[in-house]
């Protein structure tokens, strides 16, 4: 099977070996790490990676904190806190590799009453039993020293100089794009609505376009992984999505939070952060709000004014800042304390489920380590000799240097110098290239997250129609 997008068209003849459910980070992750590999025979593993939306990454995955996590305070001994700390050394290099956007910022974890400050020690043993070591207890001066405006009243803090930030829309892209190119079918708009079994031993896959037929599942869904769960005959977890709203600072309030700022955890979550983000503005956030509704990424009144009470507290002069943009994304909680990972091999299915915020650093750790138990039960593989390598991504972080900047560039190509949204600095010659990519945005949204256009201070107001036009212009000719 030669790797290919299909949105509409029809699924793939035959059988695959996988089927991966779920086109987020995680799922994305483990189609590359699969497709890179090959059956005893020698013969390249075929792989569809299976997503309900028109778009990779369009879920959890596109509205999450961006944080490229160390594990520090992740529960020890937990198999998310071995998958974290695997993953941050994994993605890092990746990225790398790939021009995912990263930036070294390092947090500073800040305590603001006598029992936080008491906290910090064990915080700082959890992270040395966690197996990260680069941890500080700093009193107050060294606090107001690292970020000079945060508001009065901290008492010391906890360094941790290893936290980054990240490009969470390039990571899922990339992962997907590579698994293209290795060979997987990328079937978008496919949402699974059942699950058969035949005399072969073989899962078909109900889908709203047809039955696809796997010798193997692996069960990435995000909100929807109890749900694909519970196809398989499962009653393991049950996802509560979790509603976190943030709210985006325009680029002239970077200055003041030049690292991420994170609270002292409590027993009711890890609470609000205040954190730059890749693309040059500050995000404040998130919420916690566990709600019924797996679709509702909608923003409230209530949280907008929990956001603004904590803001005023933490950081006052941030508040005098623009607020550009707000969202709202949804976690998969379950009522467990770590991740969902469960393999039936008599059933040849195997699930990710339960896996939170920090899916996007455990990406592929939880691919490899998928990959790993799919060999244990019986998916005799080996790395396959020279499998395609991670693409080149378009950097579309503040910190790096974008197209408009580039005079060896854009004398190459005019279209690099042309720009087209003037907030975010995106040029003609972007659009057109994520529009050629191989695995083109299929609207408005899939485009914003590709190159930032109209995510800057107008939203669209000056740029939107023109880009629309040039969208358009693209369907249209495919």
């Amino acid at each position: 099977m030669s790797g290919k997008v299909s949105r509409s068209g029809p699924l793939p003849d035959g059988t695959v070996d996988v089927a991966v459910v779920g086109g987020g980070v995680v799922g994305a992750a483990v189609a590359r790490e699969l497709a890179g590999r090959q059956s005893s025979d020698g013969r390249a593993l075929s792989v569809a990676l299976v997503e309900a939306r028109s778009d990779v990454g369009d879920g959890t995955s596109k509205a999450n904190t961006a944080i490229l996590h160390t594990g520090f305070d992740a529960t020890p001994g937990t198999l998310e806190s071995r998958l974290v700390r695997r993953g941050y050394e994994l993605l890092g290099g990746y990225a790398e590799q790939a021009g995912i956007p990263v930036e070294r910022t390092g947090a500073l974890l800040v305590a603001w009453t006598d029992e936080e400050l008491a906290t910090l020690a064990g915080l700082a043993d959890k992270a040395v039993k966690n197996g990260y070591r680069e941890c500080e207890i700093v009193g107050a001066d060294e606090v107001y020293r690292l970020v000079p405006a945060l508001g009065p009243g901290a008492l010391g803090g906890l360094t941790v100089p290893g936290e980054s930030i990240i490009c969470p829309w390039t990571t899922t892209l990339a992962f997907a794009t590579e698994a293209l190119a290795r060979g997987a079918a990328v079937l978008l708009n496919t949402r699974v609505k059942g699950v058969e079994r035949d005399g072969d031993g073989e899962t078909v896959l109900v889908t709203n376009r047809g039955p696809l037929r796997a010798r193997w599942v692996v069960n990435a869904a995000g909100l929807g992984s109890d749900r694909v769960d519970r196809l398989f005959g499962h009653e393991r977890f049950t996802v509560t999505p979790r509603r976190g709203e943030l709210l985006v600072f325009d680029k002239m309030a970077r200055p003041l939070a030049n690292r991420i700022v994170l609270p002292v955890p409590s027993s009711r979550g890890k609470g609000v952060l205040i954190s730059p983000t890749i693309y040059g503005n500050v995000m404040l956030g998130p919420t916690a709000e566990d709600l019924r509704d797996r679709t509702d990424t909608s923003t409230s009144e209530e949280g907008f004014a929990f956001l603004v009470d904590k803001g005023l507290a933490l950081m006052p002069t941030l508040m005098n800042e623009d607020v550009t943009a707000s969202y709202a994304g949804l976690r998969a909680a379950t009522e467990h304390g770590d991740y969902q990972v469960h393999l039936d091999a008599a059933q040849r299915y195997l699930v990710l489920g339960g896996i939170r915020s920090t899916g996007l650093t455990s990406s592929m750790a939880l691919a490899e380590h998928a990959a790993g138990l799919l060999a244990e039960a019986g998916l005799v593989t080996s790395v396959r000799e020279d499998p395609p390598g991670p693409p080149r991504m378009p950097n579309i972080g503040e910190a790096f240097p974008r197209p408009y900047m580039c005079d060896d560039l854009i004398a190459g190509d005019p279209a690099y110098g042309t720009v087209v949204c003037f907030c975010e600095r995106v040029t003609a010659g972007e659009i057109r290239d994520a529009l050629a990519s191989p695995l083109p945005p299929a609207d408005i949204d899939g485009l914003r997250r590709r190159t930032r256009a109209m995510m800057g201070r107008c939203q669209g107001f000056f740029c939107g129609a023109e880009i629309g036009r040039r969208l358009a212009l693209t369907k249209e000719s495919r």
